[in-house]
């Protein structure tokens, strides 16, 4: 149901009417990042600055997203069907287009504390623009920045007067910003929050679901809604399933973990089934790569090679897919309530979620001598009372019956009449997750509308000051509730002395953004039983020539060396924390590419970080891709490790011509002057295996001498994927 102070519009030109007369010309926007924002409220406001150069317009926001459109002819031949059917009807942002084009308005500033990976690294007003905050600041920064408008994307349900909404996809900065902005709102300060209705969006609980819409305006029409924007699944490679699978060695059964989107994140997840469904095969493989024998004492002190029977809880940034993968497979079971003593006296065994006299008596034993107003409402929200149990704000509660009983726990007889009249069957309200916003594939916004009620309950949007902070008046609920709290990210490079590059260039360029990485990291070294993950692929390449990922040193660090903990690479686990600078890169040296061992070592040495007589153990110089890939390929022919464990958007064929494309691009100049390459072009025309890849494209019957030229390289690149020359 809508407040009578919210104004309710189905057009959207007169809602941004509305929103534009109540702070006016000088705006300075906040919208969520990647699914949640409202598209055709911003475009609407966009286009009206970009044509009124007397509005100012500031947007602040992160990880803009648009549909792939494709550079070139053979691009938008390959993506245009796989768009309809992934992105369906997402329309696309008008500013992410202009500042793509080099076209925004001079009255018109895009400020993104985080951005696509690697997308706008060339692009000066993205780089310029960019604002380096950690994720759990950005409400503080946009408030100094003079934010006076919020809007986003919410979701509904029911109709009339059982109406209800949800922030859906993103609580985690709005959450913080509506009370800012309604205790502006009372000191008579111009500033309005605006939500659009978008029913297809995933209708979320928790604190994202709203008791009352809490917008000023509220844009509700069916056509303003949209397909959200999806992220498909990625391809796991061995490189990416060796990540997860030692990634995995460190999770604590009945502790809490914090993942990140993408291949690894997924491989995480495949790994950590792989432990608790089929066991003996993980141990089998870790064997096989040699982590579990090289690594063995660090993963028996920080995770383990057991099964999960306790069961996990998430406590994340981002509530990814793999979450809902690991819900299914009966990891994601620890749930979390919100009462620190009760929390550890079911963590350590002592209680059941059966409240019971012996419930009671632990709590006595645990110092909790009454149960007072502030316990009664805290132990409300867990589900421990009856319905219709009550508390007189003194020394009593009052049973559904109407009974007054003392709430002095250390009375035996007092608590055996609580036991028997106040208390409820099964503790309720207990989450498994708590999330500050999400992204992932078509499938998994489909999964999470179709939940049942009794599931939907259990996952909890929320501010992302809430899972990014351990601090703050919560902080021995937090510790808690995190215990054992392995929080797993993902870096670019790591330095010789334990130093992360994750976020940008040594020349300053932004490749992504700190988002909540460092939130994660300090947050374990701040909450005990707590490690901090970066995982870090050994090597990369490009343009043909690979280089380590461990480098001596960088000229950037997202996270400084003394806050590093725990390294992992394909080959092995580098245990970080609290070691001296030598040991340090001993441990890292054990970690890295063999290719480029050498040389690190040499620099340790040059630099008297290590002494020169050092050598490298024999048991960790065979840090070689063919080692990983010898293990994994005994394991697919059981069955084990595909490429894609969690299904895939994209047809066979389109799998194929993504990697056999860019080849294309380099050898399509080369085809009408080189016999060796037009031979080759012509047998793979001749062969009916290439045909559907060769429709998919358009290009079964070219219509003049530059698409002959395309189709002959498209059908080499192809037959060369295939191993078909």
């Amino acid at each position: 149901m809508t407040d009578l102070t919210t104004q309710k519009f189905d057009d959207v030109g007169e809602c941004v009417e509305a929103a534009m007369r109540r702070v006016g010309p000088k705006i300075v926007l906040v919208i969520p990042l990647g699914m949640g924002k409202p598209i055709a409220f911003v475009n609407e406001i966009y286009r009206r600055a970009a044509r009124d150069p007397g509005i100012d317009l500031t947007i602040i926001t992160a990880l803009s997203l648009n549909r792939p459109a494709g550079k070139t002819d053979l691009d938008r031949r390959l993506i245009g069907p796989m768009a309809e059917r992934i992105w369906g009807d997402y329309p696309d942002l008008e500013y992410l287009k202009a500042v793509r084009e080099k076209r925004l308005p001079h009255n018109i500033r895009i400020r993104e504390f985080f951005v696509q990976a690697g997308a706008w690294l060339n692009v000066e007003s993205t780089q310029q623009d960019y604002i380096s905050s950690n994720y759990s600041h950005v409400v503080r920064d946009a408030i100094a920045m003079g934010a006076n408008m919020l809007a986003q994307s919410i979701s509904a349900r029911g109709q009339g007067p059982r109406e209800q909404f949800s922030l859906s996809s993103n609580p985690d900065l709005s959450l913080d910003m509506l009370d800012y902005f309604e205790a502006a709102s009372a000191e008579g300060k111009a500033v309005v929050s605006v939500g659009s209705v978008n029913r297809r969006m995933p209708f979320m609980l928790g604190d994202a679901a709203l008791s009352r819409p809490r917008f000023d305006l509220l844009l509700d029409h069916e056509r303003y809604e949209h397909d959200p924007f999806c992220i498909p699944n990625a391809a796991i490679g061995d490189v990416e399933h060796a990540l997860g699978l030692n990634a995995a060695s460190l999770v604590r059964d009945g502790g809490t973990l914090q993942l990140g989107i993408g291949e690894l994140g997924e491989s995480i997840v495949y790994a950590l089934q792989l432990r608790h469904q089929r066991n003996d095969v993980y141990r089998h493989v870790l064997g096989l790569t040699g982590v579990a024998d090289r690594f063995r004492k660090t993963i028996e002190d920080v995770g383990g090679f057991g099964s999960l029977d306790r069961g996990i809880f998430a406590n994340t940034e981002m509530f990814v897919d793999g979450f809902l993968e690991l819900y299914r497979s009966g990891i994601l079971s620890r749930r979390v309530y919100p009462h620190a003593t009760l929390q550890r006296l079911l963590d350590d065994g002592v209680v059941t979620e059966r409240p019971d006299e012996e419930m009671l008596v632990a709590f006595s034993r645990a110092g909790m001598s009454h149960i007072d107003l502030r316990e009664f409402a805290a132990l409300e929200k867990c589900g421990l009372f009856s319905p219709g149990t009550t508390h007189d704000g003194k020394y009593s509660l009052i049973s559904p019956a109407g009974k007054r009983i003392e709430a002095d726990l250390s009375d035996e007889k007092l608590r055996t009449r609580i036991a028997n009249e106040c208390l409820s069957r099964r503790l309720e309200g207990g989450h498994i997750l708590h999330g500050a916003f999400m992204l992932g594939p078509r499938a998994f916004y489909s999964a999470l509308r179709n939940l049942p009620e009794a599931d939907r309950t259990a996952f909890n949007m929320t501010s992302v000051r809430w899972t990014n902070e351990p601090g703050g008046a919560d902080h021995d609920l937090k510790m808690a509730q995190r215990r054992h709290g392995r929080f797993i990210n993902t870096t670019m490079m790591v330095t010789g002395l334990g130093a992360a590059v994750s976020d940008a260039l040594d020349s300053g360029q932004v490749v992504s953004g700190v988002g909540g990485q460092f939130n994660f990291v300090s947050q374990a070294h701040a909450l005990p039983e707590a490690r901090s993950i970066l995982l870090v692929r050994s090597t990369r390449t490009s343009g043909g020539k690979t280089a380590s990922n461990i480098v001596w040193n960088y000229g950037h660090v997202t996270v400084p060396r003394h806050m590093r903990d725990i390294v992992v690479t394909e080959y092995g686990i580098a245990n970080l924390r609290g070691l001296t600078d030598r040991d340090c890169v001993a441990a890292l040296l054990a970690v890295t590419d063999s290719r480029f061992q050498g040389e690190l070592l040499s620099q340790a040495k040059t630099a008297g970080k290590i002494e020169s007589s050092f050598e490298i153990p024999e048991a960790h110089r065979r840090n070689f891709p063919e080692t990983i890939a010898q293990a994994l390929d005994a394991m697919r022919r059981s069955g084990f490790f595909s490429t894609f464990p969690f299904g895939c958007d994209y047809t066979a064929e389109e799998l194929v011509l993504q990697k056999a494309l860019p080849k294309v691009l380099t050898s399509s100049a080369a085809m009408t002057s080189s016999l060796s390459n037009l031979l080759p072009a012509r047998i793979a025309l001749e062969d009916e295996r290439i045909k559907p890849y060769l429709e998919r494209l358009g290009f079964e019957s070219p219509r003049d001498r530059t698409e002959k030229q395309l189709q002959q390289s498209v059908a080499r690149a192809v037959a060369e994927v295939l191993g078909l020359l």
